[in-house]
């Protein structure tokens, strides 16, 4: 949803809720488990954020509080959602003089202990996402060489209105994996 206002409080509970029974814009769910050979842009970024079980820790629970988002041009709606199955949130993004609201559902938590501990979830796009598509967001403790890792992943094609901005939406994209990274490792030295 495009907006050529800054939305309120109020306008984007409304937009949540309404979105709540909203179908997923992209098949199949979990299609950050097993990508698509083709079809879809592939994004991974990964960078090491700590040392120790206390940067994983912390890192949880920056993850929890949806701290990947802190950014200056997107606001994520709202940070106390809790991260289990089928949550709705909504990004707010401000472009080019305008706004815009996206909504994503989570489909999976992945919680792994074994040689690596790895915490996190993937969300899909809903039909208001401009966007098609999954993001996984990952922490992970490497327990043989104690290194803390953040993970995105995103599988996605554009949407219709995304289609025809297609280089300047790649490259939203692509500062939003950039600044996720920046904020995970801030949130670890902070929290």
């Amino acid at each position: 949803m495009f907006l050529l206002h800054k939305p309120s409080g109020q306008e984007i509970e409304s937009f949540i809720i309404a979105q709540r029974d909203a179908k997923f814009s992209y098949a199949p769910l979990g299609i950050t488990k097993t990508p698509p050979t083709s079809g879809y842009n592939i994004d991974h970024t990964r960078v090491q954020i700590g040392v120790g079980e206390e940067a994983f820790n912390t890192a949880v629970v920056a993850l929890r509080k949806w701290k990947m988002f802190d950014s200056q041009w997107l606001i994520l709606c709202w940070d106390n959602i809790p991260i289990e199955v089928g949550s709705v949130v909504a990004i707010v993004v401000s472009h080019l003089g305008c706004w815009s609201m996206n909504a994503c559902r989570i489909v999976y938590v992945v919680e792994e202990d074994n040689e690596f501990e790895r915490y996190g979830f993937a969300y899909g796009t809903l039909q208001e996402h401009a966007e098609r598509g999954e993001e996984r967001f990952i922490v992970e403790w490497n327990k043989r060489d104690d290194s803390v890792w953040y993970d995105i992943f995103a599988v996605s094609k554009p949407g219709p209105l995304a289609k025809l901005g297609y280089f300047y939406a790649r490259g939203l994209q692509k500062r939003f994996a950039e600044d996720s990274k920046n904020a995970m490792k801030k949130a670890v030295i902070e929290i």
